[in-house]
């Protein structure tokens, strides 16, 4: 999953990234409404956006109004210091999926994300199975046959987002958009590695098949 943090309080958001990153996301980081509003313009293919009401430049409401304006059903949780009941409200008016007040539990931010991109995946089960292969999006486990298959995170990362594109082509530009961080180099042949080194397993290889001998 891919998702955009916009938090000005860089010490929370460190902590954050690191949470995220840990459970395999891939997570990019603003620091202001203006550039969280920026980033939501372009082509990037977020599965959720944490929102820090009390952003500068640009409020936070205010970059959830925008996003629904534009007709984004993009999933939000939003983070707030604010007691207020009425602001919470209003975020909830505005789009908002859910949201937690600061302080708040690390492994409670990770379950609610978790439900949050399930839900806004269609919901359900957060198990995907294809034939004997079965993996499972919340523990970031893949087996086959019931046997564990040993993939790195990025590897788990690839199969994921062609589990659920199942049936569809997929290119590689597509690929390097949902695995990778803004500033991180990796190239299109890279993602051709990583689909190799999983090729040797039958069971994982129909998963790889509407990618493969695409541009």
């Amino acid at each position: 999953m891919r998702i955009l943090i916009a938090e000005d309080d860089q010490v929370l958001a460190d902590g954050l990234l690191r949470t995220l990153r840990s459970s395999g996301a891939v997570v990019d980081h603003v620091a202001s409404g203006g550039e969280a509003d920026a980033a939501l313009m372009t082509n990037h293919e977020f599965d959720l956006l944490i929102l820090d009401l009390g952003l500068p430049k640009v409020h936070g409401l205010e970059v959830l109004k925008r996003l629904r304006s534009r007709g984004s059903a993009l999933p939000v949780l939003i983070l707030t210091a604010a007691d207020s009941v009425e602001e919470r409200v209003k975020g909830l008016d505005f789009g908002a999926d859910d949201y937690m007040a600061k302080p708040f539990s690390l492994q409670e931010l990770e379950a609610r994300v978790r439900a949050l991109v399930r839900r806004g995946a269609g919901g359900g089960s957060s198990t995907i199975r294809h034939g004997p292969l079965v993996y499972d999006q919340a523990g970031r486990v893949a087996t086959i046959d019931g046997k564990m298959v040993e993939l790195s995170a990025r590897e788990l990362g690839l199969l994921e987002v062609l589990l659920q594109r199942a049936g569809r082509l997929v290119s590689k530009d597509q690929l390097v958009e949902r695995l990778c961080e803004w500033g991180e180099e990796v190239s299109n042949n890279a993602i051709e590695v990583y689909i190799c080194r999983d090729l040797h397993l039958k069971s994982v290889r129909p998963a790889f098949s509407a990618f493969l001998g695409q541009h």
